[in-house]
């Protein structure tokens, strides 16, 4: 019922922004691209774009600086972009032609395409377009056999700990025999292991990584404790929401706090809200919406237009929470006069049984419409005038 708002951004995931960067293109050549994901035993991630598409312009400007993409993708990809019209681009476009701007896809390090995605994402869209990509080039049985077998060359371990979480597989329970079985767990190869085992807050493997984190950091460089500890305290906030349990929820925020104190405030209220949102608390939920606006968002358009997608997919039949919406939503439109941001007003008027205001809305959207977006915005304008006269 509520498709345009399902598409608005994750609006908590840019407030990392002041305290981190983004999505880390690399600038070599296609071959060395390759040459690159070979080594370091990651796939590829290709943004193939055009300068003229505005969904790629937005993908550029809100998706790809958003830290919590860049910590998934760094850390398991090598990621390119290309301008497909370009010339000097022209041989990789005519290998992986293309039809639709963006076009994202996922790539191994022969080249071979594994996943492919046509048409803009939100964060939380794209992180999970690539964890499905991942998931599709499973190579953690190789090292399972040997593994079974005795072998705990520590190589091997850190490439079979790798390959079980980049397919989405429980890897701490390898992760634990291993480093149970070290003296030393400052060796360089041992540091590579905690870093990569370290996927929960609310495990030891995570407090092995606070504890030597100025060594691993010095070693494996900042960015990527920092993107580890993100991962971690996310997967502890999974378990807290599916388990509706408030201690693993003031877990993950601690663990974040001592992590990435930086990053603790934003993270704090991202978690709030998913946890309020699961547990259907829609009174703290808006509470929580409420102080992170007055705090954070403020005035800004963007940011506003991706808060009340935010708060009316968790809430889309309360009647405080819609109100709140609108507000937001007046706000965002008229500071903003985006085409997206009338037709997120004017859903928010249909939701709340006002088709007058909701057609009028609308038709504010299609005038703000501009010539790269009049396909795209201009046919949902007309599918959502259909659906208000049903």
């Amino acid at each position: 019922m509520f498709k345009i708002l399902s598409a608005a951004l994750l609006v908590l995931s840019l407030a990392f922004q002041a305290n981190a960067q983004g999505i880390n293109f690399f600038t070599g050549t296609w071959a060395e691209a390759k040459e690159k994901a070979k080594a370091e035993q990651k796939l590829i991630f290709v943004d193939a774009y055009a300068a003229w598409c505005g969904p790629c312009k937005r993908m550029s400007a809100n998706i790809f600086p958003d830290p919590k993409v860049g910590d998934y993708f760094n850390a398991n990809f090598i990621n390119v972009k290309y301008d497909m019209e370009k010339p000097e681009n022209s041989e990789f476009a005519s290998k992986y032609p293309v039809s639709a701007y963006p076009t994202l896809m996922i790539l191994d390090s022969d080249g071979k395409v594994v996943h492919k995605h046509v048409g803009g994402m939100n964060a939380e869209g794209l992180i999970a377009f690539g964890q499905k990509g991942s998931g599709k080039t499973d190579t953690s049985k190789d090292f399972e056999k040997e593994y079974a077998a005795g072998n705990r060359d520590p190589q091997l371990v850190l490439d079979y700990i790798r390959a079980l979480n980049r397919s989405n597989k429980p890897s701490l329970k390898i992760t634990n025999e291993y480093l149970g079985s070290q003296k030393d767990l400052t060796t360089p190869i041992n540091r590579k292991i905690i870093l990569e085992g370290a996927i929960e807050a609310d495990s030891r493997v995570f407090d092995l990584l606070l504890a030597n984190r100025d060594k691993i950091a010095a070693q494996e460089g900042n960015d990527a404790v920092d993107a580890r500890v993100n991962l971690a305290c996310q997967n502890t906030l999974k378990k807290a929401i599916e388990f509706r349990d408030q201690n693993l929820l003031q877990e993950a925020k601690a663990r974040m706090k001592s992590g990435a104190p930086a990053r603790a405030d934003a993270f704090g209220s991202e978690a709030d809200l998913k946890f309020y949102a699961a547990t259907k608390d829609a009174k703290n939920y808006l509470k929580t919406a409420k102080a992170y606006q007055k705090k954070t968002v403020k005035n800004n358009a963007a940011l506003l237009h991706d808060l009340v997608g935010t708060v009316v997919r968790a809430f889309p039949n309360d009647k405080s929470v819609l109100a709140q919406a609108e507000k937001w939503a007046i706000s965002a439109a008229e500071n903003g006069g985006l085409p997206e941001y009338y037709l997120t007003l004017a859903e928010i008027y249909k939701l709340r049984g006002d088709k007058a205001k909701a057609r009028a809305t609308a038709e504010k959207a299609r005038q703000a419409i501009g010539s790269e977006d009049k396909q795209n915005i201009g046919s949902k304008v007309d599918y959502f005038l259909q659906m208000l006269e049903r």
